[in-house]
């Protein structure tokens, strides 16, 4: 693997860079996104302080903001989860190039989004489903970085025949393990092509919040299962703390669905 990029002094981490270019890619999907809702957020009266066509840019905003958000909620929760060695020593953990938590990313980077939907004046569940696709890409391209890295991410050993060492990763091991990394990219972008065609729906007047839902229950279903060849400990009734945020992720998706099932947009 190849967790640094060395050109000539500047040593650049390929996790990072991978994590930069999803939100970048993930950008452009929202902006995408954003372009073909124009007309429905017009006509119900969204984003009064819209430029002119040629400089609309609300997609790499948002990203920027909930972007950087989801991070600093995915390094809080990864910290927290072992509170003894946070507290015996913060700052190292803290400042740490790895170890980000999926479900505080997705946390950290909703907070986010609840406030910018209140800025351009979208419903919060229509926001949501807006934001969905891009999200999922944006994760699947990060796991690249994973992959990259060696960081750890990978799962238990494997004798198929894709099965990958990462020796000279930053968790190394030599044994041939399951590429965790490459079945959640493929994964997931599997996850943002379904959201995208059900957002394509949605400008039919589906229900309001759909695309979110699905969004909380396939990713939620998708990290519960390729948890049980990872090799994250086990915490809460012979789960690991991910598979259990994967369940809490499920059952909102449920919950959300059965309560806005009527609640279509005009």
């Amino acid at each position: 693997m190849i967790p640094f990029l060395h050109l000539g002094p500047l040593t650049i981490p390929t996790f990072g860079l991978m994590v930069a270019t999803g939100l970048l890619v993930s950008a452009y999907v929202l902006q995408a996104d954003f372009d073909r809702r124009r007309d429905g957020f017009s006509r119900h009266g969204y984003l009064k302080e819209s430029k002119e066509p040629s400089h609309h840019d609300e997609g790499f905003l948002i990203i920027g903001i909930a972007g950087i958000s989801g991070l600093v909620g995915a390094r809080l929760y990864h910290v927290l989860e072992t509170p003894r060695e946070f507290f015996a020593d913060p700052w190292p953990l803290l400042l740490s190039r790895f170890g980000f938590a999926w479900f505080g990313g997705f946390l950290g980077g909703f907070v986010a989004l609840i406030f910018l939907a209140k800025y351009y004046g979208v419903p919060a569940l229509e926001f949501m489903d807006l934001c969905s696709p891009a999200a999922a890409v944006g994760y699947a391209i990060g796991r690249i970085g994973c992959l990259l890295s060696g960081d750890g991410d990978y799962g238990v050993p494997t004798k198929l025949p894709w099965g990958m060492s990462f020796p000279n990763g930053v968790v190394p091991t030599a044994e041939r393990v399951h590429p965790t990394p490459i079945y959640e990219f493929l994964i997931w972008m599997l996850i943002a092509v379904i959201l995208w065609q059900m957002g394509r729906k949605a400008l039919d007047g589906e229900v309001l919040g759909k695309v979110f839902c699905a969004y909380l229950i396939l990713t939620g279903a998708a990290r519960f299962l390729i948890e049980f060849i990872r090799i994250n400990p086990k915490s809460f009734f012979g789960m690991s703390n991910a598979q259990t945020a994967s369940l809490i992720s499920i059952l909102a998706g449920l919950v959300l669905f059965w309560r806005t099932r009527g609640d279509f947009r005009a």
